[in-house]
Order: C-alpha cells, then sequence, then structure tokens
C-alpha cells in the first residue's frame, strides 16, 4: 500500500529542486560571487577545522557518552549540583579547547545527553569557544591589555549570566527527565587509560590552537593520534564498537547542518554593506553595540580569525564598545552553531538562547565602552 504521506514529502523535494535549478540567476554576477564564497568558506572550514577541530571533537563526544558515567555529569553538571560548583567548572571549560562555536557542539550534546543541566550545559556551550586560552592571550598581544582583560572577565561572566537565565526561564522539572534508562551499559576502562585517553583527544584540540610551526604542530597531533588509537586497540571490541558507534551518531546528526550553515554565512557574506557597517559601529550608541553583536551572532569566524578582523575594523574607526561586543558573540554564536543548537535544544529554547547572547553582549559593549574607554 502506497504511504501517501511518505510520498508526499517526496513530490514536494523533488518540485522544490526543479523550481530551484529552474530560476537560478546564473547570469547574475553578485550571485556567482555569492555562490563562490559559499563554497570557497566551505573549502577552508573543511581544509583547516574537519579533521582537526571537528573529528577530535566527535570522538571526544562519543567518549562522553560511551565512558563517562551519568552520575559524574550529574555530580558536577547537574541541574541540583550547587550553584558555584556546576556553572564554576562549565564556565572555565574553554581554557584548555581552542575551539571555536562549531567544534564546542558535539561535547555540548554529548554532556547534555549524559544528564548536564540546562543551565551548566549552556554555559559550557557559551564559554568554549569565547575563553580559548590561545584567542585571549592573542587579543592581548593584537588589540591591546584593556579590551584583552575586558574579553576574558566579560566571557566568563557572561556565561554564567547567560546559563543562569536559561534556567531560570526553562525551569527542568526534575533530574529525572534527563536520565537514560536503568539498564543501560556503561563500559568502563582502567583509570590510566581514562586520562590518557581523554587527555590525548583534548591535546589534539589544544596543540591545532597553539601558534607554532606547521610541521611541529602536525607532528604533535600525529603522535596523540597514535596514541588514542593505542588505547583505543587495548579496548574490549564491544567498548571500542560503543565507542566509535557513539561519535558516529553525532556525526551524523551535527555534521550535515554545519556544513549547509557554513555555506550559507559565505554565501551571504559579499551582500553585507561593510562600509555601511563600519559607519554604524563607529560610536558607542546601543544601535553601534546591538549590530555588532547581530553581526558577531550570525557569521561563522573561525578560531582566532576574529581578532584579524576585528584589527581591520578598529583602524578604520569601530568603536572599541562594539568591537567587545563582536569579540563576545561571534566566537560564541554562529548561523552553523545556531541550526545544530536548534537540534538538541529545540527552537524555543534556542531562540531564547541566541537573544540573551545579543543581548548581553551589545550590555556588556555598552559598559565597556561607556566606563573603560
Amino acid at each position: 500500500m502506497i504511504d501517501m504521506k511518505k510520498e508526499t514529502k517526496i513530490f514536494a523535494l523533488l518540485t522544490g529542486l526543479f523550481l530551484v535549478f529552474y530560476f537560478l540567476p546564473l547570469s547574475n554576477e553578485s550571485f556567482i560571487d555569492a555562490l563562490l564564497s559559499g563554497f570557497s568558506l566551505l573549502n577552508e572550514y573543511s581544509r583547516q577545522h574537519v579533521l582537526t577541530c571537528l573529528v577530535p571533537a566527535f570522538f571526544i563526544a562519543g567518549a562522553i557518552a560511551a565512558f563517562v558515567r551519568q552520575g559524574a555529569i550529574l555530580k558536577y553538571l547537574g541541574s541540583g549540583t550547587k550553584k558555584i560548583v556546576s556553572y564554576g567548572i562549565a564556565s572555565v571549560s574553554g581554557l584548555v579547547l581552542a575551539v571555536c562555536s562549531c567544534t564546542i557542539l558535539p561535547m555540548f550534546a554529548s554532556i547534555r545527553q549524559r544528564g548536564a543541566g540546562l543551565g551548566p550545559a549552556i554555559t559550557f556551550l557559551f564559554s568554549g569557544p569565547a575563553i580559548n586560552i590561545a584567542a585571549i592571550f592573542l587579543t592581548f598581544s593584537v588589540l591591546g591589555v584593556n579590551i584583552g582583560a575586558a574579553r576574558a572577565i566579560a566571557a566568563i561572566g557572561l556565561s554564567i549570566l547567560v546559563g543562569l537565565t536559561m534556567n531560570l526561564i526553562f525551569r527542568e522539572k526534575s533530574e529525572s527527565a534527563q536520565l537514560i534508562t536503568p539498564d543501560e551499559q556503561v563500559r568502563s576502562m582502567p583509570k590510566w587509560q581514562a586520562v590518557f585517553f581523554f587527555g590525548t583527544l583534548v591535546g589534539i584540540l589544544v596543540v591545532n590552537g597553539l601558534q607554532i610551526a606547521t610541521p611541529i604542530k602536525y607532528g604533535l597531533m600525529a603522535l596523540l593520534a597514535l596514541g588514542v588509537a593505542g588505547i583505543a586497540s587495548m579496548l574490549q571490541k564491544d567498548t571500542r564498537k560503543q565507542w566509535l558507534n557513539e561519535s558516529w551518531s553525532f556525526t551524523k546528526m551535527l555534521l550535515p547542518l554545519l556544513f549547509i550553515g557554513v555555506f550559507i554565512a559565505g554565501f551571504i557574506m559579499p551582500y553585507l554593506p561593510q562600509e555601511l557597517i563600519e559607519r554604524i559601529v563607529g560610536s558607542n550608541s546601543i544601535v553601534a553595540n546591538l549590530v555588532a553583536s547581530v553581526f558577531g551572532a550570525f557569521m561563522y569566524f573561525s578560531t582566532l580569525t576574529e581578532i584579524p578582523i576585528l584589527q581591520a575594523l578598529i583602524a578604520k574607526g569601530m568603536n572599541q564598545g562594539p568591537a567587545l561586543a563582536l569579540l563576545l558573540a561571534g566566537p560564541s554564536l554562529s548561523l552553523p552553531n545556531m541550526l545544530v543548537v536548534r537540534k538538541v535544544l529545540g527552537n524555543v529554547k534556542t531562540a531564547t538562547y541566541i537573544f540573551l547572547v545579543i543581548a548581553y553582549s551589545t550590555l556588556a559593549g555598552i559598559l565597556y565602552g561607556v566606563f573603560l574607554t
């Protein structure tokens, strides 16, 4: 028997594809530039981030899901944990991870799945890319001590504030709603193996963020990858299979959305009125800070690239307040990030999270511009 609902969806998809290809404005020069820009950013993202950032992040997420006991997540990041502990740990977690707004997503999805409370998980999601140690030091050296210190302090403070606000708005009924079924099989490994295993995976992300010669960087990463492979070979077959299955599950769920989001971000870049943006953010007004926050939130910045971009904008007259607002919203959000967060949290919570990041980044920029410049 024909499933009419399924057939209708297929027909709608085919019709949509036909209309898209039929009306493609391939004779329009600006459209071609936008199309090339989208593929160019996707190419850059694939070359610079997939193998060295996302793949380790997916393996870490899979390892958290497979090996980290749910009790440990609930103990330190659960909704019932003392706030000073859960939010404190989540807010400084990014110090050891050189990750962008996309690389943090598999780990965020994994700790949320394992029982992390909404507030601490959101704090982790915001702080991970916002306070990575390499970006903070580069901000100090390139943009100056004042804005570097403001970025470090505001990123930690805002991550906690956003997490607390989300927790206040969406009070989870109980921790039990997040628990995995009692008959789940949690594989384990000796403590020394677990420490070495997670340490080498995180080490790959850390080394990737270091500003060192490329041959040395990739040599270190290759050694760390061999360490991961060595520990993985010691695992029991079913344990190793569970880890790989969990990693693949996160990859299937997140990677297509990331690719789509990166392409869209690159596609719209040529349409952005750069000169107008530079004029708008030349003061410390509410509008200037809001524009900077929104621009940062919806665009995609590779790890550390927000700093030279800001350096150029400041040289052309961008005010210090909007500069900080962009530094806070930019690394923590992006269009690809939003698409994946929506998959994990749903429409309402994702929209609220985006609004809070933009609002608090705008406020931080205004206060910095008023009191510290």
